[in-house]
């Protein structure tokens, strides 16, 4: 086995152990964070409904808040996406992180969401 099928695969088992203990309801959905290279993505799921209640992303930000480091615009990110939630009547929610680490882009994204008032 090559070592980019070994990698892959260890990605895939943290993935599956992080979420089989996170479930979301329409009261505290789940909030699903994927990270590529160059954009962060932030979902707010339902997983009793199977349904994506709001969703937000780095590449829909403005050129100004383009310009800054990806750390900073993980944290406008989670302040997008919390808006999106107070606005749907949300005050809690729960963090699927994935296969990531809680630090970096990941930890400025929950900071974002916290400091609008969300609690995890």
């Amino acid at each position: 086995m090559n070592t980019k099928n070994l990698l892959n695969k260890k990605r895939i088992s943290r993935k599956k152990r992080t979420r089989a203990k996170i479930s979301g309801s329409s009261e505290r959905p789940r909030l699903s964070i994927f990270r590529s290279t160059r954009f962060l993505y932030a979902q707010l799921i339902d997983d009793t409904r199977h349904k994506t209640l709001a969703s937000a992303t780095t590449r829909s930000l403005n050129v100004e808040e383009k310009k800054k480091k990806k750390t900073e615009q993980a944290k406008i990110l989670g302040v997008v996406i919390a808006k999106k939630a107070v606005e749907l009547g949300i005050k809690k929610i729960i963090i699927d992180r994935g296969s990531y680490r809680y630090h970096g882009r990941v930890k400025a994204l929950t900071e974002g969401v916290r400091s609008e008032g969300l609690s995890i």
